[in-house]
């Protein structure tokens, strides 16, 4: 169908476009209800997150016997981006990445059947599998299960048992972690010497509780005419049960468990803590949301579940939330929101000045609603989620709206008054004038459209960010095109029936104002191009001093606070020095609420922290109680009292942030520099130096690299002759080592819903470890006993904390954030450095990665696609024009809007970034729209045999109005982005920056530059 014929149905069927109207204004409504909303869109890349726990194993011996085999089994993978792994004590993590549009279910199929043919390769109780199918973003819900009256033990067991069962039936759930507390077990705790004096040894207690633990059913009988089920109910159920236990049988006499040990109550050997407050130590439970699942649905879904199970607790227990994912949302909806209204009004204000008639703006400004209804349906069909990118790219686009339907009503307005005096019937004249602007009117908005494809093509996590942008963009263009062309016409013949055409007050006060300076520009090319080319020169000399950035830093409302200690620090100690560090924050820094810190690793393995790593989450107070005026004065303050503490370093993030760099990277910080090799000395050698030279570049903080050595074992080396000599085997000797240290699992017990285990450890002395293992006696199968130093050499040795891998490949790495100047300033002048001051030995290499990867890939991508998209325009604009020399007039435009949008930045000192690049592209569309609306009218006149002095002078008096009311409608849609705050706010503000300065010396330069040019280019001499 024509555009001619597109707009005579609309017209012909006025009926059927309302109907539709009022079919649009419920579908939208219900469109915009069901949109998933979150405060991100989902950047995380299709990832299968691997967990193997290996107790005991250290981290090179798990690296060498489990993390090395799965990996040479993943790395064939199809459609694999990345393999990284981390290898700690008792447990390796290992993720593997894949391209993008990969399904997440068909990856997993593939990780668990390469996984399922290694698993009988692996060493003898190793447990594990594929995490929760989760996203590094999945962390919607914290709080802490609070009671005065309960132990840390009752209070887990609660958690465990009740709250995390409930909440996992919610909708879009993927899995609660438990963390901190005491998991209950039932503890044997054997007597060594009445096991010597009775000779039982460890391995027949294991037995005898793993084979006298069990009910079972024996089959079904038959009596007269009824059927009766025979079971047997063997299994432990107290602990009374379990000391009647047989265990051995010695000279005709039973020897029962409570013989040789006794049975308690105990927990198992804990891995991590939570601390609160510094005052005590708490119970978490943390919420991970299912990949893809509607973060607003899940948030409600939770919280309707907590408050059914709140019901059914003791009224001295409390649910206490610490972390609402639904909080950051909200806030980031609100900031996009009070843009868009407040975008919304300035647009209206200016129609009504610029029209000078309220019917006529009023049906121009219903565009904007009926535009976003189309856009939210266009989301939801699209799977398109609302967020503070998507959003966003329609508080852009509010000023780009109206274009389409200012140009079709003030024709229609002027057709009219023209038409005074004809006889045509109204809805002829309507059409006519609709279908005089529908031709240009289309291209125009095409032009903008095409230069927004460019962001669709962005990779990593920019493509993630600001493909919504440009979907949205798109859609809302596309739809007010569409509206424009049909609804709008029928809207004009029922609200527009004044013929009256006077010229408002502001077009003829801005009318007046332009005239002589378009003459004085006329009457002396060189007073405007002179000016221009200095601006130029101007902009083009700053450029290379403004910094460059990935993206601003997102305020996201709290705080963590990284903490690491000596890598052989204990548990205990380490939650003590956590303590004093809160307790001195919370006294000193008043702005701080609350602090729940966690220490070592969660239950899933999910974040595989050591025993020095704690990860402190600060709940701050409102911003109008703090004594500061920004964030950053808030961190130095806590910086302050950080330093005071000898030997714990310290970094600052955020959770999404936290989490985003991980899953980017494998680590933490604005700067990860990767040094890969092969021995784990050299490597920590090499990162120190590293951290050394970055901590001496100007703007570096929080420089913090992994301290990964230090860490003590005790190692003992079998015997083995010795061991075989005496009957025994090298199982036996390692069960014995387990059962005194962490404990052997021999069973488990169930209490109704919860499956309490069963673990064998002996009484934990305060002495010295080797010693314990020096006096330490092994029981021998004929009741005798040997000293276990006979059986194993002891010795104390230093190892890594931890071995990172990436394809394959170990390496270190060294984080820092920047602060007070650019990252990339900052990455070249530390490159440099790190150039002359650290030596690589051969086979060792250095990878900058972190924000400024993104940075440089986004960079690297921008300069290909965005020159791609300006041939495209120039093709659009000669098929308009059939002229090289006027598309290129055309697209002089460019350049002069972009002076603006430079000088902008260097003014404001906002950093080069992707949201400025993004908004250079919107820039780009709108300074050719401008340029085709002046040279479109100057090829009018000039066809109507006008000499080319008057067609400029006439067609720039004439096309004032609709270059400034596009002009300024787009930059005042922007200008609430300037001085909204809230999350989001920092991205949003780099863009508006870039538009309004662009748009200032694009629409000043086009109305004085243009007409110059084309008088002396525009038209070959000979017409």
């Amino acid at each position: 169908m024509s555009l001619a014929a597109l707009i005579r149905f609309s017209l012909t069927q006025r009926l059927l476009m309302l109907l539709l109207v009022a079919i649009l204004l419920p579908a939208g409504w219900w469109a915009f209800r069901s949109i998933p909303i979150d405060a991100f869109p989902d950047i995380s890349p299709t990832q299968v997150k691997i967990i193997m726990k290996a107790p005991g194993m250290t981290p090179e011996e798990v690296e060498s016997r489990i993390t090395r085999l799965i990996e040479v089994e993943l790395l064939g993978v199809p459609r694999q981006t990345m393999l990284r792994s981390i290898a700690k004590y008792a447990l390796t993590d290992i993720t593997v990445d894949f391209e993008e549009g990969t399904d997440i279910y068909w990856a997993r199929q593939q990780v668990a059947a390469r996984l399922a043919a290694v698993r009988d390769s692996l060493p003898e109780g190793i447990s594990g599998g594929l995490a929760p199918m989760s996203t590094p973003l999945s962390e919607m819900y914290m709080f802490t299960v609070d009671s005065e009256e309960l132990s840390l033990s009752e209070r887990r067991y609660l958690l465990d048992w009740v709250v995390r069962p409930a909440l996992r039936t919610v909708p879009g759930v993927a899995d609660v972690n438990a963390l901190g507390g005491l998991v209950k077990t039932y503890r044997i705790t054997p007597r060594a010497d009445a096991m010597l004096a009775l000779g039982v040894t460890t391995g027949e207690i294991r037995h005898a509780l793993e084979a006298n633990n069990r009910n079972d059913g024996a089959g079904r009988m038959t009596r007269g005419e009824e059927s009766l089920m025979v079971r047997s109910q063997g299994a432990m159920d107290r602990i009374e049960t379990i000391e009647d236990t047989p265990v051995a049988e010695r000279d005709g006499k039973v020897i029962t468990l409570g013989m040789v040990a006794g049975v308690s109550l105990g927990s198992l050997e804990r891995y991590g803590a939570v601390t609160e407050d510094g005052t005590h130590e708490a119970v978490e439970g943390l919420v991970v949301s299912r990949r893809g699942a509607n973060a607003r649905d899940v948030i409600v879904g939770i919280e309707s579940k907590l408050a059914e199970v709140r019901s059914g607790l003791p009224d001295h227990v409390s649910i206490s939330v610490f972390y609402d994912r639904g909080h950051l949302v909200d806030r980031a909806v609100k900031t996009v929101s009070k843009a868009l209204v407040e975008a919304v009004v300035l647009v209206l204000v200016l129609l009504g000045l610029f029209l000078g008639n309220l019917r006529s703006a009023m049906t121009v400004a219903l565009i904007l609603p009926l535009s976003a209804l189309v856009t939210f349906i266009a989301m939801r069909l699209t799977g398109l989620s609302a967020n503070l990118m998507s959003l966003g790219g329609l508080a852009i686009a509010i000023g780009l709206l109206v274009d389409a339907a200012v140009v079709v009503v003030e024709n229609v307005v002027t057709k009219m008054a023209t038409a005074n005096r004809e006889t045509l019937p109204r809805l002829h004249i309507i059409y006519r004038a609709v279908k005089d602007v529908a031709a240009p009117v289309t291209s125009g908005i095409l032009i903008i459209i095409l230069v927004f494809l460019p962001l669709l093509s962005l990779q990593g996590l920019e493509g993630k960010l600001f493909r919504p942008v440009a979907m949205t963009i798109v859609y809302a263009l596309a739809g007010s095109l569409l509206l424009s062309l049909t609804v709008i016409p029928v809207l004009c013949s029922f609200l527009i029936r004044s013929a009256d055409h006077t010229e408002p007050w502001l077009p003829r006060r801005l009318s007046a104002l332009y005239g002589p300076a378009l003459n004085f520009a006329l009457a002396s090319e060189r007073r405007v191009i002179i000016p221009a080319a200095l601006l130029l020169a101007a902009a083009v000399i700053a450029f290379p001093f403004i910094g460059k950035t990935f993206m601003p830093t997102m305020d996201e409302g709290d705080i963590i606070v990284q903490l690491e200690k000596l890598p052989s620090i204990n548990l205990e100690t380490s939650i003590r020095l956590d303590q004093a560090v809160q307790s001195a924050l919370l006294e000193e820094v008043p702005e701080i609420q609350r602090i729940v810190a966690r220490t070592g690793s969660d239950e899933l393995g999910m974040d595989p922290m050591g025993l020095n790593e704690t990860d402190m989450f600060l709940q701050l107070k409102p911003l109008e109680e703090w004594r500061m005026d920004e964030k950053g004065q808030l961190e130095d303050a806590i910086r302050d009292v950080l330093d005071r503490f000898k030997g714990i370093n310290y970094g600052f993030t955020q959770p999404i942030e936290m989490r985003v760099s991980e899953m980017l990277t494998g680590s933490r910080g604005d700067l990860a520099v990767k040094i890969f090799g092969q021995d784990i000395g050299t490597l920590n050698g090499l990162a120190r130096e590293v951290a050394q030279t970055l901590q001496g570049v100007e703007g570096s903080t929080d420089v913090l690299t992994g301290v990964n050595e230090g860490m003590q074992y005790i190692v003992l080396k079998p015997r083995r002759e010795i061991i075989g000599r005496y009957g025994l085997d090298l199982g036996q000797i390692t069960d014995h080592v387990k059962a005194l240290v962490e404990g052997l699992p021999a069973g488990v017990v169930i209490e109704g819903s919860a499956r309490v285990p069963i673990v064998l450890r002996y009484a934990q002395l305060d002495d010295d470890p080797q010693d314990r293992f020096a006096r330490e006696l092994v029981n021998l199968p004929d009741g005798s006993h040997v000293p276990l130093p006979t059986l194993v050499d002891i010795e104390r040795v230093e190892g890594p904390v931890a071995v990172k891998r990436e394809q394959g490949r170990r390496f270190v790495v060294v984080m820092a954030n920047v602060q007070g100047r650019d990252l990339v300033g900052f990455v070249e002048d530390a490159q440099a450095r790190i150039a002359d001051s650290v030596s690589m030995p051969s086979g060792y290499h250095m990878e900058w990665g972190g924000e400024f990867q993104n940075q440089q890939r986004a960079a690297q991508r921008l300069m290909l696609v965005v020159p791609a998209a300006m041939i495209l325009i120039f093709l659009l604009l000669f098929s308009t024009f059939r002229s090289v020399t006027q598309a290129v007039l055309v697209l002089a435009n460019v350049p002069l809007a972009l002076i603006g949008g430079v000088l902008a930045l260097a003014v404001s000192g906002e950093y080069m970034s992707v949201p400025a690049s993004v908004g250079f592209i919107a820039l780009m569309g709108i300074a050719v729209l401008n340029g085709v609306v002046m040279v479109t009218y100057f090829n009018q006149l000039h066809a109507r045999g006008l000499p080319v002095d008057e067609v400029v002078r006439r067609g720039s008096e004439r096309r004032l109005r609709p270059v400034l009311m596009t002009a300024s409608i787009a930059a005042l849609g922007l200008v609430p982005l300037l001085f909204v705050s809230g999350p989001g706010s920092e991205i949003q503000r780099p863009l508006a920056i870039v538009v309004i300065g662009g748009l200032i010396s694009s629409t000043a330069l086009t109305l004085f530059i243009l007409p110059v040019l084309y008088r002396r280019f525009g038209v070959s001499r000979g017409e």
